[in-house]
């Protein structure tokens, strides 16, 4: 209403949308949760949730940082390339614990529906890993291709997507010693 001095507006708004977002997961789960719901939560109307966002998994998307915050702002620096890419593995893990497997699927579900910018964070987070691991001598070149650079969080993806529960430390090893590791040594 004009002049109602109660009216959300702006980032006031949009926490209360993203709050509406988990209540509403943690109520009907990934499968049921509409656009409706969350606007109804939030008391709001759908026409404002789909200004910001154009389905319900960009919202969810959007929602995983305002809950959890954002993986590249906890990026490890051990001063180890191992240990570097098992800390993210770890905290992409802690996230799937966190936001619960359920919206974990049905986001990876429906990956064509995001931005495929969405996909360049983790591309981002390893390349820097990667160069900081070139810095201290570990690794030749971090100059790969993108498929190479992202292995451990596509690993890990298909490993989320197969399991109930959070996936295994001893996987994460696997992904890091079996996998990542040996094929930037035959890059190299």
């Amino acid at each position: 209403m004009p002049g109602d001095s109660t009216r959300r507006r702006g980032a006031a708004l949009e926490a209360d949308i993203l709050d509406a977002v988990w209540e509403e997961l943690a109520e009907v789960g990934y499968a049921r949760l509409t656009m409706e719901g969350v606007a109804a939560r939030a008391r709001t109307g759908k026409q404002v949730l789909y200004r910001r966002w154009a389905n319900r998994a960009e919202l969810v998307k959007a929602a995983m940082p305002h809950r959890t915050g954002f993986l590249a702002d906890q990026l490890p620096d051990t001063g180890d390339l191992r240990e570097d890419v098992l800390a993210v593995l770890r905290l992409m893990v802690e996230r799937q614990r966190e936001i619960g497997p359920d919206v974990i699927r049905g986001l990876l579900a429906e990956a064509h529906e995001l931005d495929p910018k969405v996909f360049g964070i983790m591309h981002d987070i390893l390349l820097t890993l990667l160069q900081r691991a070139v810095g201290r001598g570990e690794i030749p070149t971090a100059d790969l291709p993108r498929r190479v650079v992202t292995v451990p969080a596509q690993l890990l993806r298909y490993e989320m997507i197969l399991s109930r529960d959070p996936v295994a430390d001893s996987a994460l090893v696997g992904i890091v010693d079996d996998v990542y590791l040996p094929l930037l040594r035959g890059h190299g």
